[in-house]
This record gives structure tokens, C-alpha cells and sequence, in this order.
């Protein structure tokens, strides 16, 4: 039997956090009992006006006796004027526990990646997490990412099936250690999208095309979602390490969380101004995770950071094939570096990840290569963390980068070489795999040296003489040759700064 029930802008509870308001709407309730493998579904239509709350959530009394919950989503798509925003709205689901900020009733989110989903103690739709299916409230989310002027109208029908509820399986996950090569150079992408997201690939096919980029390591970032955590067990091995993370996409910019404990999800429902981010920050270094805000500077509505780097452990400075706003992501963490030498204060590595999402998308361009004693969890957050890392578009390129004191006095990419101001030092860059690039010094300074262009082999060397005095760090840049005008070409690697004298 199929009920409709009418909610719209009329009906409703208003509750308010700040920027990311919530709005409650009328309850959907269903027969008390049925009998097993029975079907009851309720239709819900409304309308949501532009300026809608963040959130509308749709509360759902689930009786005893359900076995599965079904959902199934519609919404309008009407035509805009150029430059105007057109409808999109997100889903996901809350369950009897409640929608609190922290997340202790969620139960699976899909964003705009899925028209249904469904959950079972024994099984759930990716991006969902199975477990029992228990009466109460449950909230349907729904997350109205953009409204055009006309309005958005949706239709949301749900399904409770009745029935014996299955066994919910013991998650596993994968190991937090691989066969590594003890202290060495490892190679990751730790921003990646499977199909328990908006991603189209398996985790067995993420790890598949990671192994054919010559990747050690991965991070499972899907937006807003830790479901595909118990997913990844069989697709590691010996030779890739899996990390656990998400990417917590909130209206402000997205943060991705690397290598927390299994099964750690991270609420996203908040903006800047809600003085929030602090605490999920914390969140997710309780669970053992690097906080690294992604693509900052990236144009897609709600993308750009706007929380800050107080809280971040690196930053996603390259994401994806190079493009205009990874040039200005790559000029803001250099005016940081500037800032943090000459303020005295810690600085921010850098890294590269590649954001992949579906074919053509490809797996590790870029990558970080991170120095770290072996290839663990633990060892390749603490690489990252200390910055001992460079960025590349693949594998087949390399970079040596160090610089050496008058003394004999030897330091690598994220350390320091302590020699007095007046001392002369050496900077040394080895490169393999970039035929024809060049190679720029950066210090905060600006850009002090520029090589010729490397052979058409790929590799070569470089060196440059300087003092602390005149350069309190330097950087390498592996560039293209420029496609035109004055712009500089694209990357081909970066590394972190080694930084100069004794402060």
C-alpha cells in the first residue's frame, strides 16, 4: 500500500546551529506491524524555496518487526539562466540515535551519487552501513546543495520491509602495515573516490590501477562516509598499504581525514562560522588521523577553504591534473612558508593526491612520495606530518633534493641545515624522468634560479650556491615548458622546503 503525505515549507521545526541551519519536517509513520516479508511504503512531496536551511530533515517512525529500509528519491532539474544556479539535492540517513552533530545516528550518506538506497542488518548500499534495523525515529537528510530560482521540488518514497532481521557482519579491515623496503621513499595517493561515494570504481579496482602507477599506498577517502572502510581488506596486500579516511565535505570547503582508525566517521554538517571545525579536527587526530585540507583554492560551489590552516597537519596543494587554481593553491602555501620562517612558527607541508573518481580519471597523478622508515601507517603519517615528502604527476619521475654545508653539514627535503647566516651551502636537485622540464629554485625570495632545460633522456642535475642569509629556505620546482605566454608550464614535481640556518 502506497500513502502520500504532503510536507512542505509550512510544516516544519526550526532548529539553528549557526550557518548550517536545519530544518525538521513532518513525521512519516507507518503501520505498527505486518507480517514477515510484507511491504509498507509512505510518498513524501514538498517544495524547498532558495535560501533553504543546509539540511531538511524528514523524520521516519519505524515500528518493531522491520527488516529493511528503502529510499528512494526525486527531485526537479528545471531550466536556469547561464551563470545561475540549477537544483541539486543530496540524501543520506540518520537513524533512531538521532541526527546530533557528531554523527552517533549516522548511517550512511550518498549526496547526489544515488536516486535509492536501501539497509539490512546483513547488507547496505555503498556508502551506507549495514546493522540492525531498530523502531524508533529515524531522520532522512537531505542536503539541498543548490536551489534555483523556481524552487526545488522533490518526491522521497520509503520503504519498510517486515520480516526477520539478518546477522550483521564483523567488519575487517585492512592491515595498518605492508612489505615495505624499511626506510625508503613510498609512493601514495591519499584522495581517492570509490563507489561508496560519488566514485564509480570498486575498491578492488582502485587498487588494481594503483598498483599499475607504481603506488605503495592509498588513502579511502569517500565524501562524508566511512562505509567503505570494511571494504577494502582483500584489495591489500604485501605491496599496497591501505589507510582509512574520509573526505568531510562540508558548504566551506573539504578536509580529508588520512589514515584514521577503522570504522571512524567525521560529521561535515557545518560551516565556518559555526567555530566547529576545531572540534572534528580533533576528531580526527583522536582517531589517528592527519587533518589535510583538500584542492583550497578549487572553484566548485562550497569547495573553496575557508576554515583556516590552523588545524592542518598539510594541505593538498596539487590535486588532479594541474590546472589554474593549483598554481594558486601552490603561490598561497609558498606566502605561508614566507609567513612561517619570518614569524617564527611551525609551517605546513605540502602534498598531492588525485582526487579520482571514475575513468578518465587516473590513479596517482599526482602522488606524494613520502621518506618514511617503513611502509606502516604510522611511518608514512609521520613522513607526511614532518614533511619529508615531494609531489609528482607518476612514477616515472624523481627528485633528489638536498642541500650541504661548508663543513660537510647534509640536510633533505623537510629538514634544516643549521650553519650560521654567512655560510655558504649548495643546493642539489637529481631529477629522472622529466625530459625537457626545468628546474626552479624557490626561496622566500622568490624564484632565484631557473635551470636549461633537461635532456630529452629526462634526467639531470642542478646546483646552486647560496647563504642563509639571502634564502631561510629553498624548494625545487620540476616544470614543463610553458604551453604559452608568460605563464609558467605545468608541474611536473615539487618538493617541500629544506629550510637554512640556525633559527
Amino acid at each position: 500500500m502506497c500513502e502520500e503525505h504532503q510536507a512542505g515549507i509550512g510544516r516544519r521545526a526550526v532548529f539553528l546551529t549557526g550557518a548550517a541551519a536545519a530544518l525538521t519536517l513532518g513525521s512519516v509513520s507507518f503501520a505498527s506491524a505486518a507480517e514477515g516479508g510484507h511491504s509498507q511504503s509512505r510518498t513524501v512531496r514538498g517544495t524547498l524555496p532558495t535560501g533553504s536551511p543546509d539540511f531538511v530533515y524528514v523524520p521516519v517512525e519505524v515500528p518493531h518487526g522491520v527488516r529493511e529500509i528503502k529510499v528512494a528519491y526525486t527531485y526537479d532539474r528545471p531550466q536556469v539562466p547561464a551563470g545561475t544556479a540549477g537544483n541539486a539535492l543530496d540524501i543520506g540517513v540518520f537513524d533512531e540515535r538521532g541526527t546530533g552533530l557528531g554523527g552517533e545516528g549516522f548511517r550512511g550518506w550518498s549526496g547526489g551519487a544515488r536516486t535509492e538506497f536501501f539497509l539490512r542488518a546483513d547488507e547496505a548500499t555503498p556508502g551506507y552501513v549495514p546493522g540492525p534495523v531498530r523502531a524508533g525515529t529515524w531522520h532522512i537528510a537531505l542536503g539541498p546543495y543548490t536551489v534555483a530560482p523556481q524552487g526545488l521540488a522533490y518526491e522521497i518514497t520509503v520503504t519498510l520491509t517486515f520480516g526477520e532481521q539478518g546477522r550483521t557482519p564483523r567488519p575487517v579491515y585492512p592491515p595498518e602495515r605492508a612489505k615495505g623496503r624499511g626506510r625508503a621513499w613510498y609512493r601514495g595517493d591519499c584522495h581517492l573516490h570509490s563507489w561508496h561515494s560519488d566514485g564509480r570504481r570498486t575498491p578492488a579496482e582502485i587498487a588494481a590501477l594503483a598498483r599499475a602507477a607504481g603506488l605503495d599506498f592509498v588513502n579511502s577517502s569517500d565524501h562524508n562516509t566511512s562505509s567503505a572502510h570494511a571494504h577494502w581488506a582483500e584489495a591489500a596486500g604485501d605491496d599496497l598499504l591501505v589507510l582509512l579516511g574520509e573526505e568531510v565535505t562540508t558548504r566551506n570547503g573539504h578536509v580529508v581525514a588520512v589514515g584514521t582508525d577503522p570504522g571512524t566517521f567525521v560529521d561535515w554538517r557545518y560551516r565556518a562560522r559555526d567555530n566547529r571545525f576545531g572540534r572534528f579536527a580533533r576528531r580526527i587526530r583522536r582517531a589517528g588521523g592527519l587533518v589535510v585540507p583538500a584542492h583550497p583554492h578549487a572553484t566548485c560551489i562550497g569547495c573553496t577553504w575557508k576554515f583556516g590552516f590552523g588545524e592542518a597537519d598539510a594541505v593538498e596543494v596539487w590535486n588532479g591534473p594541474w590546472t589554474p587554481d593549483d598554481e594558486v593553491a601552490l603561490a598561497d602555501w609558498d606566502g605561508m612558508l614566507v609567513a612561517s620562517v619570518r614569524e617564527g612558527r611551525a609551517w605546513i607541508p605540502a602534498m598531492g593526491s588525485s582526487d579520482a573518481h571514475r575513468d578518465p580519471d587516473v590513479v596517482g597523478l599526482p602522488q606524494t612520495v613520502v621518506l618514511a622508515d617503513d611502509l606502516s601507517r604510522r611511518a608514512i603519517q609521520d613522513g607526511i606530518r614532518a614533511g619529508r615528502a615531494y609531489v609528482a604527476e607518476s612514477a616515472d619521475v624523481s627528485v633528489a633534493f638536498s642541500v650541504s654545508g661548508p663543513r660537510g653539514e647534509h640536510a633533505g627535503i623537510g629538514e634544516r641545515l643549521r650553519v650560521a647566516d654567512d655560510s655558504p651551502v649548495t643546493v642539489r636537485a637529481e631529477v629522472t624522468g622529466a625530459p625537457g622540464c626545468t628546474v626552479r629554485l624557490v626561496t622566500d625570495q622568490g624564484v632565484l634560479h631557473t635551470s636549461a632545460p633537461l635532456p630529452a633522456g629526462g634526467d639531470g642535475a642542478v646546483e646552486w650556491r647560496t647563504t642563509p642569509a639571502y634564502a631561510a629556505y629553498v624548494r625545487a620546482e620540476v616544470r614543463h615548458p610553458a604551453a604559452a605566454g608568460p605563464l609558467p608550464g605545468s608541474l611536473a614535481a615539487f618538493t617541500n622546503p629544506v629550510f637554512l640556518g640556525r633559527r
